[in-house]
């Protein structure tokens, strides 16, 4: 099925120049791909349109490609359904993409539908902004037993993420989540929060229901160093505060302060309004220890200074966990103290950062997780750069730093680019609508950014129709299966 695409840089079909004399004109304009929908390749796809050598007459096509049939990759994906920050930067995104300047690409996997080769064939230079999916790894004894997961793959499930399962066993009534990141307080936040509280939220309704028969009453997070060290954010600390029916505990042995943690708090305002936050929480949980009656039914425990040695199990499923207990060291890093403490639960979640994925035909950093590059100039086994090649976002830094961070690293790997454009390959097929005759010729059935409108709709008018027959208004319900994602966006008959 052919299915039409718009531009507002229309190329002739007889353009295609050898060399580069020609390139960056209208007739022939640099042509380029980025591999990834996710803030870091729509910023950097949305800053070379806006560069000063745009503004002085350079011309560029810009193709953006996606795993996925939808855009937005980890904001779709990745962050829990009941942020508020969500929808912004989801606004933002779509205006970038809404332009008609941008092709969009959907369902098209790299290294499957499309190789280096092809692309490098079609187009003068290739961004990667695959980011980072998988979960980093916690090597401790127990890990393998059952009732021990990734919280990145919770949240795949969660986020109604097209390649997991439908299925999450939620059987635990104590839970363990560890990590101090923004991650691990989603991750802790939608298990312990009631189904029906997320209803307003574009939750999948299998996540619904299987969050709905989760009998759990406590979830523990838990964190190596103490209350100055964590790697959240303000927002999301407060977030666990609105959650209804839900009691955050706090253990007053935690609350320590070397010489490191004073200067943070005096030098970080970040970090001064989040010791504040927690230490108020805890001179009110005292206060109430009076009058017990005013208790949730369920708790969200917040553990400092515990380092994880073993999850321990019976019949090869999780029972409990084993932590040292730890102090600060007056720098802000930890040292363990011998004493150790064993908690019941019955699931175990770890959260301790992503982890990048390796690419075909890309050299890569197997340790850190990263495409191998220097400032976003991806290079070779032999250490030098490779023409042409190049990445941006946690692919290229790792999974660090919030979207200001993304913004930063765009720029710098566009400038990169821009810097070399004189010495690029030149791409040897450069009709405009050669990759679309590629991808059908092999029958892949890619979306567009007019598909992504369509189930966009689609979504909507699912979220009218629960609004009419639910207790609450809402405003999507998300599609999960990959097939049907695809159906609407194509045009075709949704699945049954």
């Amino acid at each position: 099925m052919s299915t039409a695409v718009s531009s507002s840089t229309p190329v002739s079909p007889a353009a295609s120049i050898p060399g580069t004399e020609n390139r960056g004109t209208a007739d022939s304009p640099l042509r380029i791909a980025v591999i990834g929908s996710g803030p870091a390749g729509v910023y950097a796809a949305d800053m070379l349109t806006k560069s000063q050598e745009v503004q002085d007459g350079l011309v560029l096509a810009i193709d953006l490609f996606d795993r996925y049939p939808a855009p937005y990759g980890l904001i779709r994906y990745g962050v829990a359904p009941d942020h508020p920050r969500i929808k912004g930067i989801v606004n933002a995104l779509h205006k970038v993409l809404d332009r008609g300047d941008i092709r969009f690409f959907g369902n098209v996997d790299y290294g499957t539908d499309l190789s280096l080769e092809d692309l490098q064939t079609h187009y003068d230079a290739v961004i990667f902004a695959t980011g980072a999916i998988k979960d980093a790894d916690l090597n401790i004894p127990g890990i393998e037993l059952e009732g021990s997961f990734g919280g990145a793959d919770f949240v795949s499930w969660y986020d109604g993420h097209p390649d997991v399962s439908r299925e999450w066993p939620l059987t635990a009534k104590e839970i363990a989540v560890i990590g101090n990141g923004n991650v691990a307080l989603d991750v802790a936040r939608v298990l312990s929060k009631h189904a029906d509280d997320l209803l307003v939220t574009e939750i999948p309704d299998n996540v619904y229901q299987g969050l709905l028969e989760s009998p759990v009453t406590d979830v523990h997070i838990f964190g190596r160093r103490g209350p100055a060290q964590v790697k959240f954010t303000p927002m999301e600390l407060r977030e666990l505060s609105h959650s209804r029916d839900v009691d955050i505990v706090l253990y007053e042995e935690d609350f320590d302060f070397d010489e490191a943690s004073d200067e943070a708090i005096k030098s970080n305002n970040q970090i001064k309004t989040m010791v504040n936050t927690l230490t108020n929480w805890l001179v009110e949980q005292e206060d109430d220890a009076a009058d017990p009656a005013t208790g949730a039914s369920r708790r969200l425990h917040l553990h400092f200074l515990h380092n994880p040695v073993e999850i321990t199990g019976e019949d090869g499923k999780v029972t409990g966990i084993k932590f040292e207990r730890t102090e600060l060291d007056g720098t802000g890093n930890t040292r363990g103290t011998g004493e150790f403490i064993d908690y019941p639960v019955q699931a175990v979640y770890r959260s301790v950062g992503y982890f990048g994925s390796a690419l075909p035909d890309v050299e890569f950093d197997h340790r850190r997780g990263v495409v191998t590059n220097d400032g976003g100039r991806v290079l070779g086994a032999d250490g030098s750069q490779v023409p042409g090649i190049y990445a941006t976002g946690w692919i290229k830094r790792g999974p660090v730093g919030l979207i200001g961070s993304t913004k930063g690293d765009a720029l710098e790997t566009i400038t990169h680019l821009l810097s070399d454009r004189e010495g690029l390959p030149t791409a040897a097929v450069r009709e405009h609508d050669a990759i679309l005759d590629l991808l059908e010729s092999r029958e892949v059935d890619f979306t567009t950014w007019e598909g992504w409108h369509e189930l966009d709709a689609h979504e909507k008018g699912l979220g009218a129709a629960a609004s009419e027959n639910g207790p609450v208004q809402r405003e999507r319900v998300k599609v999960v299966s990959r097939e049907e994602m695809v159906h609407v966006s194509r045009g075709a008959a949704v699945l049954g």
